[in-house]
């Protein structure tokens, strides 16, 4: 029991001093709550546990090398390099929503920050979520471009390919499930910041 009570900071410190067992502990002692957090983001055990490996040999390639120092902050940091391989994984996959482009995606904008913390990572959960209803309530040509244009990165010439119509209509269809989306978003009140 008393195992427990030693603080992640000391163990981190034995770690890096040749302590093996430090890190064991550590791992254990935070398995849970990163691996629930992983899987809650890519929803596969696999995958999950894969990242959840990676995420550790990262973290102890770290301390190895002496750069880690974020004193007795060893959680926030684990779950921010868990974080950005998530991100890693969903960029391989192609999965990963991208918001780049133009100014006229501010509302989406929002969705970029990719050191959050878990009151921020609850708020953005909550605006993705928002949004995908928003998104289905515009007309299917327009949530079909937006779709494609945002989720799946598709340029502007192979959403044009894929849906029969000109580069131009695609644009402007673009246009529209933007303004119509501001109009949803003002009409319902959402707040879509952080």
């Amino acid at each position: 029991m008393e195992q427990l009570q030693i603080k992640d900071s000391i163990l981190v410190k034995n770690y890096i001093d040749g302590d093996e067992k430090a890190l064991e502990i550590l791992i254990n002692r935070h398995n849970q709550r990163i691996t629930s957090f992983i899987y809650s983001k890519v929803l596969d055990r696999d995958v999950a546990e894969d990242i959840f490996q990676d995420t550790f040999i990262k973290v102890i390639k770290t301390l190895k090398k002496g750069k880690y120092s974020e004193e007795g902050k060893f959680l926030p940091w684990v779950m921010r390099i868990a974080h950005n391989l998530v991100i890693d994984h969903f960029r391989k996959n192609k999965r990963m929503p991208k918001f780049e482009g133009s100014d006229d995606f501010n509302i989406f904008s929002v969705i970029k920050d990719e050191k959050l913390n878990a009151e921020k990572q609850i708020i953005k959960d909550q605006i993705e979520s928002d949004l995908t209803l928003l998104i289905d309530e515009l007309p299917d040509d327009q949530k079909e471009v937006l779709i494609m244009r945002i989720y799946k990165d598709m340029s502007f010439k192979e959403i044009s390919e894929n849906t029969d119509v000109s580069i131009n209509t695609a644009l402007g269809r673009m246009r529209y499930a933007l303004i119509n989306l501001r109009k949803i978003v003002e009409r319902k009140n959402i707040v879509l910041t952080n």
